[in-house]
């Protein structure tokens, strides 16, 4: 065969030093074979790489890569003349020699670098793929017959498993994902093995365990005697004694300031150990919270755990070219810290960026932290996916919170709820421990009939030495911080991730010390943030939100009960279900009192809050756009635009200069970021409002620097005590005009 060039090097004339199509297609064959062998489909995922480039040896491709030497990708538009995407000729190959199972291999290979496409489009676009099915080929037919025919047999692998209403659309993003990362990889060893070679070379769970273990045994030796740690130890015992259980679906109730997050990574590693599982992923609610649950587990674990959020994945399908592909995450590390957001996300995406990661969530423990704030509107497909993950992809699921909400499948008059039909309880008796953890006094200020001002508010803060109050809005924090004391503490996600940890700890040490510590924070502080203060104000919310801030209150137990507020503020809740559920709370605690938080509570408290979405708990009727039928006809791309846990339209993240955030920006500004600067750059970002995103850009005190990823410009931008502040960004201090 006459020699095919898969990709060149940057002013490299010399062909012998270019990779061939050939080496190129076997090396993602057998790579996307071995990730895809996980869950039994090892001739898919190796029959994916070998067609994905087909479309490369078309003469318009090679005599193009030849007369520009640097272009890595087609795709990379760096011509003007229109181009047919070349990922096109192996999907038609596919179905030419496979018919109806052909057009699974279709979806792949068409989308392995646009991202998997819908069947139909529903207007007047030409990326659905029975249009692309409909073009004229220019593989070259020598290759072809000689470098590809011989492995064109029906591919092993059951399509007819058990699962769910998903299940196709699942095993095929899972295929996709596999051809997906092999390519990266290995475009990524021949364009730039430096960075190649940076790739993490991770200890395996066995090994982290015996970092674990004398940490824990350290931390139970030493810690004081009190109810509380008595109670924290017996249910650590209780999940290391049942984690060499069958894996499957997993609930682990327990109140807050139980322990839950070191008392679930230890029954993860020892249930990974059992069962031979590579991976546990931690999934965390809140982007703003998850450094705090990234930092303990990094104090444990060293280098081995990732730290993954979603708010610097780029935004659109223009920003995928191939810089940024490389760049993407996929979830190499043993230990996962992430959110809900990029977990749900990946497992509904089309895009290659999005998708990438997914096979590496085969054989893994899913810890979901703080289980009861999964999004109602999404409910369904969200339940319905983790069930597909337990049955097909050696998953096991652990839903960890204080407050579990009701997941047993019900029918309505108008609409069913699929539910989970099968969750195993990891604590004996649930109930007996919130008893014996119970350490507050809750009242409701006014009886919650009337608004409190926000000066009434802060006067009453203000006479409490220490105190933290909580709040539902980032504006609500800086309007009631702005009345409080000089020296309050403000917390809220206008600061980003590394000056959140830095100030978290500041204030952790003053309540240690027994310093005056007043603080007003958001919602941000209600999960995974251990602070004890001995009063604790909210603002009225879900029945959840409340026992959650009550779990910052007395955490400790040294006192006989501390005191929780509820109040309501002067602004109204957010719309949607957060008023929704603050609606429902504020009735129920009007009803039962200072009773409200008792555990029975919660069950009926979600049981209404569901029940009021009714058919919205599957909103954009995903499901529907995924089906299992024989025709394999799936509207990929609409269900990952329609699958949106935050709209993506509403806030765009800006990477802020505040400490060593200005260094990592200087080195993104010398050349295409990769993996590496990404994970340093997460703990510098804060995401804002996307109109004041634009104002910024127009004023020039943000600039974008690569395709979707923003940077602060203007010094003055990002305050110490605030965080970011948009509406501050015309105003310089001085000293910022004196040049030195």
């Amino acid at each position: 065969m006459t020699d095919f060039y898969a990709h060149s090097l940057p002013g490299v004339s010399d062909l012998s030093q270019w990779q061939t199509l050939e080496d190129h297609l076997h090396n993602v064959g057998e790579l996307a074979g071995q990730f895809a062998a996980k869950f039994g489909c090892e001739d898919w995922g190796r029959l994916a790489g070998l067609l994905h480039d087909l479309g490369k040896t078309s003469a318009e491709f090679q005599a193009r890569i030849r007369a520009s030497a640097g272009n890595e990708e087609d795709e990379d538009h760096r011509s003007s003349a229109p181009k047919r995407p070349h990922a096109t000729d192996g999907a038609i190959y596919a179905v030419e020699k496979l018919g109806l199972l052909g057009r699974i291999l279709a979806y792949l290979v068409a989308g392995h670098h646009a991202g998997l496409p819908d069947w139909e489009d529903e207007g007047s676009s030409n990326a659905s793929l029975r249009r692309r099915l409909l073009e004229e080929p220019r593989w070259d037919q020598t290759f072809a017959r000689e470098g590809v025919a011989p492995t064109m047999k029906t591919p092993s692998g059951s399509l007819s498993r058990k699962g769910t209403e998903m299940s196709l659309s699942i095993w095929m993003r899972m295929l996709f994902s596999c051809l997906v990362d092999a390519d990266f990889l290995d475009t990524e060893a021949f364009m730039a093995p430096g960075r190649a070679d940076r790739r993490g070379h991770y200890r395996s769970l066995a090994e982290l365990s015996t970092a674990f273990e004398p940490y824990m045994a350290k931390k139970c030796a030493t810690a004081p005697s009190s109810q509380v740690n008595t109670v924290r130890a017996e249910i650590l015992d209780a999940c290391e004694c049942r984690a060499p259980d069958p894996q499957g679906l997993f609930s682990l109730t327990v109140p807050t300031g139980g322990g839950k997050t070191l008392s679930s990574m230890a029954f993860a590693l020892r249930h990974a150990q059992t069962h031979g599982l590579e991976r546990v992923i931690y999934v965390i609610p809140y982007t703003s919270i998850i450094e705090q649950t990234a930092d303990q587990f990094r104090g444990i674990f060293g280098d081995d755990v990732l730290e993954h959020h979603s708010n610097l994945d780029s935004p659109d399908d223009e920003a995928e070219d191939a810089p940024n592909r490389l760049a993407s995450e996929n979830w190499d590390a043993p230990i996962i810290v992430t959110t809900s957001v990029q977990f749900f996300e990946s497992l509904f995406a089309s895009r290659t960026s999005r998708c990438r990661k997914l096979h590496n969530i085969v054989g893994s423990v899913v810890i979901l932290d703080e289980a009861q704030l999964l999004p109602p509107d999404f409910l369904n497909p969200i339940l319905l996916a983790l069930q597909e993950l337990v049955m097909n992809y050696r998953v096991s699921v652990v839903f960890s919170t204080a407050t579990q909400p009701a997941f047993e499948p019900r029918k309505g008059a108008d609409f069913d709820f699929h539910g989970l039909p099968e969750v195993r309880e990891l604590m004996t008796d649930p109930l007996s421990l919130y008893r014996r953890l119970e350490r507050t006094r809750l009242s409701l200020l006014r009886n919650l009939k009337e608004p409190m001002t926000w000066e009434e508010l802060a006067a009453e803060l203000a006479a409490h030495p220490t105190v933290l109050c909580i709040v539902n809005r980032r504006d609500d924090a800086r309007a009631l911080w702005e009345r409080m004391p000089v020296g309050t503490f403000h917390l809220s996600a206008l600061m980003c991730g590394a000056h959140r940890s830095e100030c978290i700890a500041q204030i952790k040490q003053r309540l240690k010390d027994g310093e005056t510590t007043q603080v007003v924070s958001t919602q941000l502080v209600e999960a995974g943030v251990d602070f004890d203060f001995p009063v604790v104000y909210r603002a009225v919310a879900g029945l959840d939100s409340v026992a959650q801030a009550a779990g910052r209150c007395n955490r400790e137990g040294r006192l006989e009960a501390g005191n929780v507020h509820v109040f309501e503020p002067p602004s109204k809740t957010p719309v949607g279900i957060l008023r929704q559920a603050a609606e429902v709370g504020r009735s129920m605690m009007t009803q039962h009192g200072e009773r409200s938080l008792a555990p029975e509570r919660f069950r009926e408290f979600f049981g209404q809050l569901y029940w009021l979405r009714g058919d919205r708990l599957d909103r954009e009727r995903i499901i529907s756009l995924l089906p299992n039928e024989r025709e394999i006809r799936i509207q990929f791309r609409t269900a990952a635009e329609k699958f949106r846990l935050i709209d993506s339209n509403a806030q765009l993240p800006v990477i802020v200069n505040w400490r060593d955030g200005g260094k990592w920006i200087h080195c993104l500004r010398q050349g295409p970021p990769d993996r590496w600067l990404l994970r340093k750059l997460q703990r510098y970002v804060v995401n804002i409002p996307k109109t004041v995103h634009g104002r910024l850009l127009r004023e020039h005190a943000i600039v974008e620097v690569h395709p979707g990823i923003y940077v602060q410009e203007q010094a003055g931008l990002y305050r110490e005590d605030l965080g970011l502040c948009p509406d501050l960004s015309c105003v310089y201090d001085p000293e910022d005009l004196i040049i030195s």
